[in-house]
């Protein structure tokens, strides 16, 4: 499917918003999911006795993006193939079980690999997500369908810490010899929407309404890897993922111990702030969404309303984390940090779009090359920030290592151009 074919007339316009509802509720499962132990991260390294929480946590954070990074291939290989039904199905099914039986963990490298497992089962959802909006929507509306998945992974992101710290503090009554169990219970609660979004959504979503395979009586274009891996403008797309996600990770990860250590908030108060700052991601990746849609039908340049917003809105988010360090007021600064998050998402939607105006009849294999890229780094900072605060004792460097990520993001959008198809399809204008 090229970029100028219109959705398939047998799908109603109240189809495509009923399969977009449950992309975006899939995403909020799967953004709660990911950030289920950035909360309670001191209790769990007491619990299985870590020897160091900033390594310790740094490294299991580090596993999950590990394994949903190098599994971002095959998985969106396997989309392409099964169809994204059946895709997103398989693939919410294995995360929330994996979610259920990370609970059962035992020690430090128990607790690794099984973190690290679940991202590799979350590793397609994302791909076999933006191939559902490749097939579904035409190009000036797939802005607009992009930035609600991203506002759905956003208020998963947003309402995990306030959740989590809530559902801890509900269970505070429990006896002092039970309470190190909380955490357990957390992942085996949150593991049960995921099993039921898997089976409304097969009930809920016929088969015929969303592209199973390919036929085989079609013969399938080919990937040109060798002129897709050349390409510019596809390395540059990877990179400004690679940068935007290293960043963004932190307030999935480390940014509730990141308050607890440097304004000496309670955990519970933590996770509250920590959804300020995912509110303004949620905002930023709806209105980035529409306002891109937007100046691409009113101005028809690609380059603006898809490109500009994203280099101003990494150059905004940098500037604004920079200037919350010298605010003393924990509110305002996280303010501050909040609209910095705005900007990214605001401009962050972009990725999402090139991605699926870049795939052509290969959207899963294309977006799932960019998220990979985009895991690798956020696979990295958790670590990387764990050994940064290890080696300096200084937790306020977080913030500047987060700017100076953003900072180079801002320069890839500005060197990159988001016009044609990278995968050599036959009919489309390649690079």
């Amino acid at each position: 499917m090229t970029d100028s074919t219109p959705p398939p007339p047998a799908v109603s316009s109240w189809m495509r918003l009923r399969i977009l509802g449950f992309l975006c509720v899939a995403a909020a499962i799967a953004y709660v999911h990911r950030a289920a132990i950035s909360v309670p991260a001191g209790e769990i390294a007491n619990d299985l006795r870590f020897s160091n929480l900033a390594t310790g946590m740094g490294n299991v954070q580090s596993a999950f993006y590990l394994g949903y990074a190098l599994m971002q291939l095959p998985s969106g290989w396997l989309a392409d193939r099964l169809g994204s039904r059946r895709a997103m199905a398989l693939y919410c099914g294995c995360w929330s079980l994996f979610t259920l039986l990370t609970a059962f963990a035992y020690s430090e490298r128990s607790l690794l690999i099984l973190w690290g497992l679940m991202g590799v089962m979350q590793a397609g959802a994302f791909p076999s997500a933006a191939k559902a909006i490749g097939e579904l929507f035409p190009d000036a509306s797939r802005a607009r369908a992009s930035g609600l998945l991203a506002c759905g992974m956003g208020i998963g992101g947003a309402l995990a810490p306030a959740l989590t710290g809530f559902v801890l503090w509900l269970m505070l009554p429990l006896a002092e010899e039970w309470s190190v169990f909380r955490w357990r219970l957390l992942l085996i609660v949150y593991a049960m929407p995921g099993f039921l979004w898997t089976a409304v959504f097969l009930f809920a979503v016929p088969a015929r309404q969303l592209p199973v395979a390919p036929k085989r009586t079609t013969r399938a274009v080919r990937i040109n890897w060798l002129r897709a891996l050349r390409s510019v403008p596809l390395i540059l797309l990877c990179a400004q993922q690679f940068f935007r996600a290293a960043a963004m990770v932190f307030f999935l990860t480390w940014f509730p111990t990141f308050l607890q250590q440097t304004r000496g908030v309670t955990l519970e108060t933590s996770g509250l702030l920590t959804s300020m700052a995912g509110i303004g991601g949620v905002l930023g990746s709806l209105l980035g969404g529409f306002a891109s849609d937007w100046l691409l039908i009113r101005t028809g340049n690609a380059r603006l309303s898809r490109q500009g917003i994203a280099v101003a809105g990494m150059s905004l988010c940098s500037l604004l984390m920079i200037a919350s360090f010298f605010v003393a007021d924990v509110r305002g600064s996280v303010a501050l940090i909040a609209v910095g998050a705005f900007c990214a998402t605001f401009g962050g939607v972009s990725g999402y779009t090139v991605a699926i105006a870049f795939g052509g009849r290969h959207v899963a294999t294309v977006f799932a090359t960019m998220n990979m890229c985009g895991n690798l780094g956020a696979s990295a900072f958790p670590a990387a920030a764990g050994w940064l605060v290890a080696n300096t004792g200084n937790w306020n460097l977080l913030l500047f290592f987060f700017a100076g990520i953003m900072a180079v993001d801002a320069v890839c959008w500005a060197v990159l151009n988001p016009k044609g198809t990278l995968m050599g399809d036959e009919d489309d204008g390649t690079h």
